[in-house]
């Protein structure tokens, strides 16, 4: 089995960026290069997006390099509108993106340092020079422990397990989370009959500033600072706040968008709030975030002694081998198709100098 140049791992927005700037630096699909996902077809995590999440409503829905998305309906699911892009942007850059191929491991074939990596996949093994590894967060949801969590006798989701909040008409709902994710859920929820409850661990800072490109620039260079400590992510909130939109705004003077403060845990037939107060629920809903879905990396033993991975850029320190997009600043909408374009350079100038030049047509 001879070693392609590289795999990438995963077919959102990061990884079909890295994929259209290695074919634009010459590298050939299916011989030099293929990328690598687990869902049925395209569209990444947006495709498991629940479908009151229109366009018009979602944060960070950006163009991909070389086809603008365009102006799709503001009311159409965004689901749909970034799986019918996705899909046209793979077929008109002839993408070769293998599906379903969910990666189980990746190991390195020996210790020496130009050794191959073995890409273990449940769609069989592939041999790759380098690594650009774009699996994002979707596939690993964060519940945080609390008391009595076993105990609850009521309905218990997290974020990606969200579906309608129609299924809550009549029923009382503690949310749990400061994200926008959270903020989004108690409007719908609130909209569709159910009554509410906040949970969040701080008070809630929404920002009346505009969410620009100075803004990201400012949020990409605070979790740099982290990861290039080797320490992990924070949560995204924590570095970006929320914004203070009119809507928002409206929720906070209605008083849905107002936090009860954190709880302590759950009893059978609710959660225990830090005043002391018990609220009654019928179901939980965990808007908690995210963490990297990078496990299958574990074997490289990628992570520094503060528990994260130190990279230059997105090159990881530990193995140079691997590109890392989608963690820390490349987490962001913000920032992965920017990534993309920065691993695809950095493994093309890597080739290169490795003496690969005739592989980089």
């Amino acid at each position: 089995m001879s070693a392609l140049d590289v795999v990438v791992v995963g077919a959102g927005e990061a990884g079909l960026s890295a994929a259209y700037h290695l074919v634009k630096a010459g590298l050939r699909p299916h011989e030099d290069f293929v990328v690598l996902d687990a869902n049925p077809g395209p569209g990444g995590a947006w495709r498991h997006r629940w479908p009151s999440l229109t366009f018009g409503t979602a944060h960070g829905i950006h163009d991909l390099p070389g086809l603008p998305l365009g102006t799709p309906d503001p009311a159409e699911p965004a689901s749909s509108v970034v799986t019918r892009y996705y899909g046209e942007y793979e077929a008109r850059f002839s993408l070769p993106v293998i599906r379903p191929a969910r990666v189980i491991s990746v190991v390195s074939e020996s210790d020496a340092d130009d050794a191959a990596l073995l890409v273990h996949t449940d769609a069989g093994t592939f041999r790759t020079r380098y690594l650009i590894n774009a699996t994002g967060t979707w596939d690993k949801p964060f519940w945080p422990w609390y008391p009595g969590r076993s105990e609850f006798r009521g309905r218990q989701l997290h974020t990606r397990d969200f579906w309608s909040a129609s299924e809550f008409a009549g029923q009382h709902v503690v949310v749990v989370g400061g994200g926008t994710s959270a903020v989004q859920f108690l409007l719908q929820l609130n909209q569709a009959g159910a009554t509410t409850t906040w949970v969040t661990r701080r008070e809630p800072v929404f920002e009346p500033r505009s969410f620009d490109s100075e803004w990201g620039r400012d949020v990409e260079r605070r979790v740099r600072e982290r990861t290039g400590a080797g320490l992990p992510p924070e949560s995204v909130v924590s570095v970006t706040g929320l914004p203070l939109t009119p809507q928002y705004q409206r929720g906070i003077d209605q008083g849905i968008l107002v936090s009860a403060g954190p709880m302590t845990s759950l009893t059978p037939d609710g959660v225990l709030l830090a005043t002391g107060e018990e609220v009654h629920a019928d179901a939980v809903l965990w808007a908690t975030g995210f963490r990297a879905s990078i496990d299958h990396l574990g074997p490289l033993q990628l992570r520094e002694r503060g528990g994260g991975i130190r990279t230059e850029g997105v090159r990881v320190d530990a193995d140079p081998r691997v590109f890392l997009v989608g963690y820390g600043s490349s987490a962001s909408t913000l920032g992965a198709t920017r990534a993309g374009r920065t691993a695809a350079r950095g493994v093309v100038r890597t080739l290169k100098a490795a003496g690969h030049r005739e592989l980089v047509h």
